[in-house]
């Protein structure tokens, strides 16, 4: 039996996608019988595992924050003093922090490195969560004994962009709720009618508003369409606003007071996955993910993402979607235009997706980090 001392602080809500990794890695853990986990919350412990948004991070302290000099510096010293004053004193076999940045331990420690998007696109985070990256990720990746990516593309980021040994690093892929399933109409339709749309007939794209998600390039796939297929076939954006939107949001006005675009902002995991299944394709053509959640969640309802040939998504998507340049529009256009149009395509690429999305799942994730867990051990 491993004792496993486990960073929950990010399931504190509001729910990150680090948070959603972090519940579905330790769920599955507790099923394997083989480990003993003990969760460290901001400012205490627990044997108990945070599955409801009931448990947030404090009130005061997000209402103080701002008008507090070096808040997040601050922040961060008092959680490393509470986890290191309890880790230190217990016999844990090995931390695991899920969040990039390790706390004191004594003891081996596991580090899972999701994306490097803080350091390319650093206007798209939080400045002092970035100045705390660039001064203590690199000291993190040197006293990690081993460390976990999302995916090979990431594992070799790191590699290239901080000289790391590509022997203490292991891809491990990311799984998929099983809320996201395939789902006939007749489920769909409730959920649906909500949001004033109906069972294959709308396309599809997920994330937060901002430039590395290449929205732009989706937008303008959309508008080459025929307009007798717009008016049948919405474009659906579900996602909060980010950063340097303001040319975006202008692009979409006329085509969002027409009804052809959809902006339904952040909606509940439920009524995504219900979206999600009931949608004709899921549109992402992102220039950069360390995964990619809402392609795998899309193959896992049996709706073909189109994806960028970028970064990871090609790794995750694999014979479950159709790839295109970054940069194409056209073939964007023509790649939703044949999914609309052309049905028994539609339904051969959904059932390679699905295919593909029951290859990667949160068991599978589970079992491949206790046995990293395993080898970091024998290595300290």
């Amino acid at each position: 039996m491993i004792k496993l001392a486990l960073n929950a602080t990010s399931l504190l809500s509001p729910l990150t996608g680090i948070g959603q990794y972090t519940r579905n890695l330790a769920l599955e853990l507790m099923k394997l019988g083989e480990v003993d986990l003990d969760f460290f919350y901001s400012s205490g412990w627990s044997k108990n595992l945070y599955t409801s948004p009931s448990h947030t991070k404090s009130n005061l302290v997000s209402k103080i924050k701002p008008f507090i000099p070096f808040a997040y510096e601050l922040r961060r010293f008092w959680h490393r003093y509470n986890f290191s004053t309890y880790a230190n004193d217990h016999t844990f076999n090995i931390y695991h922090e899920p969040n990039y940045l390790l706390m004191p331990f004594n003891g081996p420690s596991v580090v899972t490195i999701h994306d490097l998007s803080w350091l390319n696109y650093p206007e798209m985070h939080p400045t002092a969560r970035v100045r705390a990256l660039n001064a203590y990720f690199p000291r993190s990746l040197q006293t990690a004994t081993l460390i976990i990516t999302d995916s090979e593309f990431i594992k070799q980021e790191v590699v290239r962009t901080f000289s790391i040994n590509p022997s203490r690093i292991e891809a491990i892929p990311l799984g998929v709720e099983e809320t996201f399933s395939p789902k006939t109409d007749t489920e769909t339709k409730a959920t649906l009618q909500q949001y004033g749309l109906r069972h294959n007939s709308y396309f599809l794209t997920v994330g937060t508003i901002e430039p590395r998600k290449n929205l732009q390039l989706a937008l303008t796939a959309y508008q080459a369409l025929p307009s007798s297929l717009r008016k049948h076939y919405p474009l659906v954006i579900v996602g909060m606003k980010g950063w340097h939107t303001h040319k975006l949001q202008h692009a979409m006005n006329s085509l969002v007071n027409s009804g052809e675009i959809r902006l339904l902002g952040y909606i509940p995991r439920h009524d995504l996955a219900m979206i999600t299944a009931g949608a004709t394709t899921l549109v992402y053509p992102s220039v950069y993910e360390g995964f990619g959640l809402p392609p795998l969640e899309a193959m896992a309802c049996a709706v073909p993402p189109i994806v960028s040939d970028a970064s990871s998504l090609p790794e995750v998507v694999a014979g479950g979607g159709i790839k295109i340049s970054p940069s194409n529009a056209d073939a964007l256009s023509i790649a939703m235009q044949q999914l609309a149009e052309d049905l028994p395509y539609q339904k051969k690429l959904g059932v390679q997706a699905l295919a593909r999305a029951q290859e990667l799942t949160w068991q599978q994730c589970a079992k491949h980090t206790y046995h990293l867990y395993q080898r970091a051990i024998s290595l300290y």
